[in-house]
């Protein structure tokens, strides 16, 4: 945004110029982690956050001389909108209503200190130190902790104590907490905010500001101005700024524009004091509507409104029709948070290209196509594998509070033994971890949750610490009423992980309460995705297909950021109470468990069952199961449930997993006994892909380079090259090059390719070889021609029915066609052989006479009545059946028993092959099933029906 002053209002008077200056603010968004206010929250494991604005102030003047200055704001960074406290950590809103929403971190502070200094690092490269501003309140619950957290990361950076150059410590990231509302709670009201001047006046000094001039003493002239515009003289940096600000509050939208707005006129005030100049309020006045202006601008973006308090940011005064109109935003706001910001999310993420199955648009390159291709089948060149281990446990605790004070060392760190090392990942599912009481199915209370977090650490910690291990941390936790999900990774595995999410799906009372669902966490470690789902399912013996629904629901209803779903995923394990029973009595199941037959509970376990019948989890795998049911046992013991309910024994508890990059190790149960269920657990081997992205692109660079020359090299020698197939060569001599989609070999000019393939020489196709092509035989293909002594072969592969018998041959294929060729073939006990004449040879046409047709009857006998044949056959021949010239009889037929009927062709059955022998007395005559000869009702035979002459004449 620019403003235009004039230049009797210029505060560079000592400037000569009749032109006007001019006065800007540009900000940068970063589209990094771009969203809305509630949909894109705190620092991914990149180092990018959400809302992260660049903003800077320039002032121009006509003679060449130009100031700027630079403020960073965001979800964690710096200068203007929406900067959230770097709590780094991930956190999220749980709440509708405006200063209600409670504040939940999701992620420990050693899961994202990594991600914090990736942030500041990136900041103090690019632009020297860094000082943060953190507004946020000192009295607000949640806000205390981020700023807690957030401290705590900040101690923890390497830019806190960096050596200078001198080898004197100096600190490259400097913090100053300014509790925004509580200076302007008392009768100043906002002006009260200008205190923070005295904050931070040492460090404005400091970092200065940039400055620029033209290189010779000459100002511009007015003909220069005049020409284009702008100065046409190249400047020189006389001053640089060494530093920068950035400002946070909790959603830095508000209270950042107001301070930023107040650093931008301290770096003003400092360059005009440096010339000995002064602005008039005029001057300050537009500054601070610009500032204003493009508040409400960037606050649109991320909140949906224009900023609070930008009335007294303008005016410099609160007055009540700027109180109406930030109390008209916040109604505003909570509408859009809570019910359009979701829609608008997912556009952001479209017009980005981030959505998952989303392809991004390019503009057509035949030449990234190729390379896209080699760059798949070059996988190994750039990427290499590597096995990590998974151990995962689920346990539903039947909302017993007690047991984070056992022992859960038989649970969390069993004997497995089969890795020399510790896994890398350990995921804990929680069900019931508080009692589903009416209260808490419509909350979620996290003191529960937080507790079991302790207990796992201390536990999986404690063996660590032992074998002088290195340590886990948790990753991130994700609650939903008594469902509960908790990941922890050793502290060196941090480095390859990210994009670290969370998700929930109610599925209770039709998705209204918590009391049933899931929680997921997925994440990206190196270039393998990874989710981890724990679930409750419906609760009843006979209510498997509700479970199926809630699979279902939770499937294609949960997602995470981006659209993602679970099955986008390469590997996907999912753990918890599914609730799935054993389809058996209870005297029957218990008496199989004493027999210790699982292989019969098993075979009867409802979700076996589901799962053999794709209702539920398909393409999911389970090992097999080697221990007792895990539901119901009576509290503290190993006995069976004995109340009056007397619930049968089953698997409730499960293990699922989908994926090629997984192999399960493990799968058994630990003997904890303060709930009605028993954990379970099992290990698992996960292949992780590494890929070199410098590798990668270094192998596409290079193939799009040689793509490029190898077309550019062929267009000059070809008018109408086809780009799809340079480069590609015939595998073999005599083979047609490669095809495209605009380009088959297989087409010449428009036509089907004929093939050029001939009978070998002097040689003739062997009538004697079986039709059938599969059916085992000694006959060649091939014989020869002329009836030489050569050409003799067995006649035991030869029919007998044909032996003896005159074969007639029409090339034309035409009735009544007199071009026909004959000759014998072997007969009884002769071994000589006359084969036909060859294809080059004319062939030779023997005078046959033929029996002239019957006259046509003047009206054909009805065809439609059918007559019962032999062995109860009914034939039936229909005046609408149409016989082709290539002299087939088409004979529908049905059995008398009403069976489905049936199509002949005297063509597939000639008399020889229905049992009659071919002798002049039946040729030419018709044989259905029996060899018997079809009738019309006027008793006449097949010669009165003019349809089927032609058989007549074969």
């Amino acid at each position: 945004m620019t403003i235009t002053i004039a230049a009797a209002a210029s505060p560079l008077r000592s400037l000569k110029s009749n032109f006007p200056s001019s006065l800007t603010v540009l900000s940068r968004l970063s589209c990094r982690r771009a969203g809305t206010r509630f949909n894109s929250r705190g620092i991914d494991d990149d180092g990018y956050v959400a809302n992260f604005v660049e903003s800077e102030a320039v002032l121009w003047h006509p003679s060449g001389l130009c100031f700027s200055h630079g403020t960073w704001a965001s979800d964690l960074p710096a200068p203007r909108q929406a900067l959230l406290t770097p709590t780094s950590s991930q956190f999220k809103y749980v709440g509708l209503l405006p200063n209600q929403q409670k504040i939940q971190i999701t992620r420990s502070p050693e899961a994202t200190q990594s991600a914090f200094n990736k942030h500041f690092d990136h900041l103090e490269l690019a632009y020297g130190a860094v000082h943060n501003l953190n507004l946020m309140s000192a009295a607000k619950p949640g806000e205390v902790e981020l700023t807690a957290r957030y401290q705590q990361h900040v101690r923890r950076s390497p830019l806190n104590q960096t050596a200078g150059s001198v080898g004197v410590a100096e600190n490259r990231l400097l913090t100053t907490q300014f509790d925004f509302h509580a200076e302007t709670k008392g009768p100043g009201g906002y002006e009260a905010a200008s205190m923070i001047r005295r904050l931070i006046q040492d460090r404005a000094d400091r970092f200065a500001y940039l400055l620029c001039d033209i290189t010779n003493k000459s100002r511009a002239t007015d003909i220069d101005i005049r020409s284009n515009g702008s100065c046409r003289q190249e400047s020189t940096v006389i001053l640089q700024q060494e530093g920068v600000f950035r400002t946070n509050c909790l959603d830095c939208l508000d209270r950042t524009n107001l301070i930023q707005t107040i650093i931008s006129q301290m770096a003003l005030e400092l360059f005009l004091g440096h010339r000995s100049e002064r602005a008039a309020a005029d001057f300050w006045m537009q500054h601070a509507s610009l500032w204003a202006d493009n508040g409400d601008a960037l606050s649109k973006i991320y909140a949906g409104t224009g900023a609070l308090k930008s009335s007294f940011t303008r005016h410099g005064k609160m007055s009540i029709a700027g109180a109406i109109a930030d109390a008209r935003k916040s109604a505003t706001r909570l509408y859009i948070n809570n019910f359009a910001d979701k829609g608008r999310q997912n556009t952001i993420d479209m017009l980005l290209g981030r959505l998952v199955e989303q392809r991004p648009v390019h503009l057509y390159d035949p030449i990234n196509d190729y390379v896209a291709s080699e760059l798949q089948d070059r996988t190994h060149e750039f990427s290499t594998s590597e096995t990590i281990g998974i151990w995962v446990g689920t346990f539903n605790l039947n909302g017993k509070g007690n047991g984070v004070r056992e022992d859960l060392s038989a649970w969390l760190c069993p004997p497995v033994g089969v890795w020399k090392e510790e896994p890398d990942i350990v995921a804990v599912g929680f069900q019931e971890i508080v009692e589903l009481s009416p209260q808490q199915v419509m909350s979620t209370d996290p003191v529960r949750r937080q507790e079991w977090e302790e207990a796992v650490r201390l536990t999986i910690n404690s063996k660590t610490k032992y074998a002088s291990r290195e340590e886990y941390v948790l990753l991130r936790s994700g609650q939903l009423v008594g469902a509960a999900l908790i990941v922890f990774v050793k502290s060196s595995a941090l480095k390859k992980i990210k994009n670290v999410e969370g998700s929930v799906k109610k599925t209770g009372m039709s998705g209204m309460a918590g009391n049933k669902g899931a929680v997921a966490i997925r994440m990206d470690y190196a270039n393998t995705r990874i989710c981890l789902v724990t679930a409750h399912l419906a609760a009843g013996f006979a209510n498997y297909e509700e479970r199926n629904r809630d699979y279902r629901t939770i499937s294609h209803g949960l997602r995470f950021q981006r659209n993602r779903s679970i099955d986008d995923h390469d590997a996907i394990i999912w753990l918890g109470d599914m609730n799935y029973r054993i389809g058996l009595g209870d005297d029957k199941a218990r008496r199989l468990i004493k027999m210790n037959d699982l292989e019969s509970l098993y075979a009867n376990d409802q979700l076996n069952l589901q799962m053999i019948a794709g209702q539920a989890f398909p393409y999911y795998s389970e090992a097999r199961i080697t221990f007792l049911p895990t539901y119901k046992y009576n509290n503290g013991t190993d006995e069976y449930d004995t109340s009056e309910k007397a619930r049968i024994p089953a698997w409730c508890d499960r293990i699922l997993r989908k994926g090629s990059k997984l192999k399960q190790i493990d799968y058994a149960t630990a003997p904890l006994r303060f709930s009605d269920h028993r954990p379970v657990y099992a290990t698992f081997e996960c292949t992780i892909s590494n890929v070199d992205e410098r590798r990668k692109e270094e192998l596409s660079r290079t193939l799009y380079e040689k793509r490029k020359q190898s077309i550019a090299g062929s267009s000059a020698a070809m008018e109408h090259i086809d780009e799809d197939v340079v480069g590609y060569r015939s595998v073999a001599a005599g083979l047609p090059p490669a095809s495209s989609n605009r380009r088959k070999w297989w087409l010449d000019n428009g036509l089907p390719v004929r093939s050029q393939a001939g009978p070998p020489t002097n040689m003739v196709l062997n009538l004697a070889r079986p039709s059938n092509p599969f059916a085992p035989t000694n006959e060649p293909d091939w014989v020869k021609a002329g009836g030489s002594p050569e050409a003799r072969t067995s006649t035991s592969q030869v029919p007998p029915t044909l032996r003896g018998t005159q074969v007639t041959i029409s090339p034309n294929a035409r009735p009544g066609s007199s071009s026909t060729a004959s000759f014998p073939v072997f007969s009884n006990g002769d071994s000589r052989y006359q084969a036909p004449p060859s294809p080059s040879s004319p062939l030779s046409v023997p005078d046959v006479k033929r029996k002239p047709a019957p006259p046509v009857p003047k009206k054909p006998a009805l065809l439609s009545t059918s007559h019962v044949g032999p062995k109860g056959f009914r034939s039936r021949v229909s005046a609408d059946t149409h016989l082709h010239a290539s002299n087939d009889r088409i004979i529908e037929g049905s059995s008398s028993k009403g069976g489905p009927n049936a199509i002949f062709s005297s063509r597939l059955f000639p008399p020889s092959a229905l049992g009659a022998p071919a002798t002049p007395s039946n040729r030419g005559k018709s044989s259905a099933v029996g060899s018997q000869n079809i009738l019309d009702e006027a008793g006449e035979g097949l010669e009165a029906i003019p349809s089927l002459q032609p058989v007549r004449q074969r």
